[in-house]
């Protein structure tokens, strides 16, 4: 089939673009420049399609699908990086603890954090769908916004089948293998767990097998090694992973269909806003500086806003952890895969309780009675356990907290034109939560480098590593 000469256009200055985030790596632009320049880049090509093609057209369609061979691609790298990332730094960390005791710590102070996280983003998400009056009463609905609402109603059966014990029981790696490929959506923390195993087991042996100890041990370290060669040659490509996905969303984006629920867009992020402060109040709390903080995680976040995949950023958000913050590997790894399948402040914590404010006038119920918030923020808290750290997790919290409540779920799916513009705030408040658990363990524990966090060269991966040059 011949190219339509437009698309070779497009495609022409995309690639153009791409040759242009090449030339400043080679010039060892800094990484978190090169970083917000795509970003930009990103946004510039993708309005200007939008503007010459329409967000509907086949050119877009056609011409999205060949920056999806860059960005979808790029997600795809890092998450096939995923799994033997958690294996070898987990079992790595393990095999360094001095007590067991450690690990309880770790695992305890991690989930605890990302709770009471998910808690306040619930009760902002609360507050702030209040003061911008949301209400799902009066919308209209589209074909897609019906067939998206049909879509739910389907999916509110799995959803209602959840329990708490099922879920609890569904995080044990029956099949470890399974589970290493992402077959499950708490594949993640069954490889943790899996690798928990393996470390704890490794250690029972030191004292009566030294010598087969050793050898594991230093098979896990030349692992390790291997594994964050690999992370950070897959990091180089950010920049040109960030283009794509950003130039695919805004030429796709409707401009009419955020202006029609633009209400719901700021309060949305206004709740994001809100609630990444209080990140940054938390850390500040911890005797850190949270300026500091927020530019040594900026790139990360940048990849999550622009890839909507908490999953997908768990190797960059390990890196930045320890690279950048001083967080020990094993916390760093804790966080990162714990906080992508649970405690999501975005997905699991704001999105359902704004949801669920929305629509509760609907029938008739008061949404800021004492009664209604409590089981509400109860319900979210379960809930947000198991969450998938992928697109579509952020539907699914919302299933199983519409449901709960007896609530219409129908009504969610009117929400569907903004969503994505909606889903990249979310996910990159999902890893900030995750690296704000890591650092609050690693703080409480005695365990940050503060040499590490307080150096301003870490800012950047290239000062760290100059391979991401």
């Amino acid at each position: 089939m011949p190219f339509h000469p437009l698309l070779i256009v497009n495609i022409g200055a995309a690639a153009a673009i791409c040759y242009l985030l090449y030339r400043m790596q080679a010039a060892h632009v800094s990484f978190t420049k090169r970083v917000f320049s795509a970003l930009g880049l990103g946004v510039a090509l993708g309005a200007l399609f939008q503007l010459a093609y329409g967000p509907s057209s086949d050119m877009v369609v056609q011409t999205n699908a060949y920056l999806d061979i860059i960005g979808t691609g790029y997600v795809s790298l890092l998450q096939m990086i995923v799994m033997p990332l958690i294996m070898v730094s987990i079992i790595g960390a393990i095999l360094k603890l001095k007590d067991a005791t450690s690990l309880g710590k770790i695992s305890a102070l991690t989930i605890v954090t990302l709770m009471l996280t998910t808690v306040i983003a619930a009760a902002i998400g609360i507050v702030m769908a209040k003061l911008f009056g949301l209400s799902a009463a009066g919308l209209t609905a589209s074909a897609a916004e019906v067939a998206r609402g049909e879509y739910m109603q389907g999916k509110l059966g799995a959803a209602q089948a959840i329990s708490l014990p099922s879920m609890l029981l569904s995080f044990i790696p029956a099949n470890p293998f399974l589970d290493m490929t992402g077959a499950r959506k708490t594949s993640t923390i069954a490889v943790v767990l899996f690798s928990i195993f393996i470390g704890v087991a490794a250690t029972g042996i030191a004292a009566k097998e030294p010598q087969l100890f050793t050898s594991f041990s230093h098979f896990i370290k030349v692992a390790h090694a291997i594994v964050m060669r690999m992370v950070t040659l897959v990091l180089r490509l950010t920049p040109f992973g960030v283009f794509a996905l950003m130039t695919q969303v805004v030429a796709a984006s409707s401009l009419q269909s955020i202006l029609n629920l633009i209400n719901f867009v700021l309060a949305s992020y206004s709740a994001l806003i809100l609630m990444f402060c209080v990140h940054l109040l938390i850390v500040s709390g911890l005797g850190l500086n949270a300026l500091r903080y927020a530019s040594k995680i900026a790139p990360v976040l940048l990849f999550a806003f622009t890839s909507r995949t908490s999953a997908g950023a768990i190797p960059m958000s390990v890196q930045t952890q320890t690279r950048r913050l001083g967080t020990p590997e094993g916390v760093a790894n804790f966080a990162a895969s714990f906080g992508a399948v649970m405690g999501q402040n975005g997905c699991a914590g704001i999105y359902p309780a704004m949801l669920a404010v929305m629509i509760a006038p609907t029938v008739g119920i008061d949404p800021m009675s004492v009664g209604f918030i409590a089981q509400l923020l109860a319900i979210i808290v379960v809930g947000s356990v198991g969450v998938a750290g992928v697109g579509g997790g952020a539907t699914f919290a919302a299933l199983i907290t519409l449901s709960a409540m007896n609530l219409p779920v129908t009504l969610a799916g009117l929400l569907i034109s903004v969503e994505p513009l909606i889903d990249m705030g979310r996910t990159a408040l999902n890893v900030s939560g995750s690296i704000t658990a890591g650092t609050v363990t690693s703080r409480l524990l005695g365990q940050t480098d503060l040499a590490v966090y307080n150096d301003d060269s870490a800012i950047d991966l290239a000062a760290a590593d100059p391979i991401v040059r």
